[in-house]
């Protein structure tokens, strides 16, 4: 259940850095009001998760769902680059995450 949270606090991490891109300098209530609310709950979720995955595990699974799903939504929604060499090394952080699950309970 501790891998749940953990991955949700990483889609939590996606949606706070998307409503701070969005927050306008904390000018635009909504958007300020989504990232206090996804920053709180992605701190929250990283707390419980690593109640039972190592610290060092849970931060860095954790951050690298983060990365990874806030480059994909620049790519997919704001029109930044996907040139080849920034797929694979987006491929590359996806290998490292899985390998850092896998080798948690070692």
């Amino acid at each position: 259940m501790a891998w749940l949270w953990l991955i949700a606090g990483g889609l939590f991490e996606i949606g706070f850095t998307t409503c701070l891109r969005n927050a306008d300098g904390f000018r635009h209530v909504g958007w300020t009001l989504g990232f206090l609310a996804s920053v709180s709950l992605s701190m929250l979720l990283l707390e419980v998760a690593a109640r039972s995955i190592p610290m060092g595990t849970a931060y860095a699974v954790w951050t690298g769902i983060g990365a990874l799903g806030t480059v994909l939504t620049g790519i997919l929604f704001y029109g930044e680059v996907a040139t080849p060499l920034r797929l694979l090394l987006i491929l590359g952080a996806v290998g490292c995450i899985a390998g850092l699950k896998l080798t948690a309970g070692h």
